[in-house]
């Protein structure tokens, strides 16, 4: 279901009436700096730390695997 044309103005009309055109700029900065923590959070969760990639290689380090190879 997407929102046409008349829904999207309706909203934005009515946002400003609630919060006010000076804390719409603000709002809108907070929501994007959330979306971002929640992508940082979500990029550290889903990616391997070192010390995971460490045991992986029967923990040995980077440097020191490629070393004995």
């Amino acid at each position: 279901m997407a929102l046409g044309t008349v829904e999207v103005v309706a909203l934005v009309v009515f946002g400003v009436l609630i919060f006010g055109v000076d804390k719409i700029p603000k709002l809108a900065r907070s929501v994007g700096l959330a979306k971002g923590e929640y992508q940082k959070a979500v990029t550290e969760v889903t990616s391997p730390s070192k010390v995971e990639q460490d045991l992986d290689r029967g923990g040995m380090t980077a440097e020191v695997s490629s070393e004995s190879e």
